[in-house]
């Protein structure tokens, strides 16, 4: 089994990368997807985070109001860091435990989905770490078609992680996803292939 820790910067084309992966075989696990089961009602890290940051950040009904939360900690550089001191190992206790059971089943390549891949100290998981990169207008411009947001909250988004040249110097490879997608799946394709050799 190989495993690849996928991660990039925000809106560099990391979701649609893994999607490639996953139509030519991959099993994805995805840490977003893991993030959203921890903070979901019932969730193992809503009394923590009900803890750290009081009733402000839910709603009456005791679900988690993301949006408050997100405004928070995209503002505020120590509250962001309280927020990952809680999640980040859950997270990464949870993305060991798929890969486990990936093994067991017997699975040829895992893709760790991972934005943070770096921050939660998930590449120790991979054999290979692969970061997605375009340029900042590029993702200035995704996330205003995406999710709306205006030019300044989007350089905030983009302030709040790690540096991209930072995760590209630390990753084996890098992929500029701002090319036609016909081009980046065949460069998609191109490590697959290698990677199952290699995994064979």
């Amino acid at each position: 089994m190989k495993i690849i820790g996928l991660t990039g910067g925000i809106a560099c084309g990391k979701t649609t990368v893994a999607e490639m992966l996953e139509e030519l075989g991959a099993t994805i696990i995805d840490a977003d997807a893991i993030s959203h089961e921890l903070t979901a009602p019932g969730g193992e890290a809503l009394p923590l985070i009900h803890e750290a940051f009081g009733r402000l950040v839910f709603f009456p009904d005791g679900t988690l109001n993301r949006e408050v939360l997100s405004a928070l900690v995209f503002s505020n550089e120590e509250e962001r860091k309280t927020l990952n001191a809680i999640t980040h190992p859950m997270i990464l206790a949870r993305l060991e435990e798929r890969i486990a059971t990936c093994r067991k089943m017997g699975s040829l390549i895992v893709v760790l989905d991972v934005p943070l891949l770096f921050e939660v100290g998930a590449e120790r998981l991979a054999d290979v770490t692969v970061c997605t990169t375009s340029p900042q207008e590029v993702q200035i411009e995704r996330m205003r078609t995406r999710s709306g947001l205006n030019r300044e909250q989007a350089l905030k988004r983009i302030a709040s992680q790690m540096p991209l040249s930072e995760k590209e110097s630390r990753s084996d490879v890098v992929l500029d996803t701002n090319k036609p997608l016909q081009e980046l799946q065949k460069e998609v394709q191109k490590l697959y292939n290698v990677w199952v050799a290699e995994a064979i």
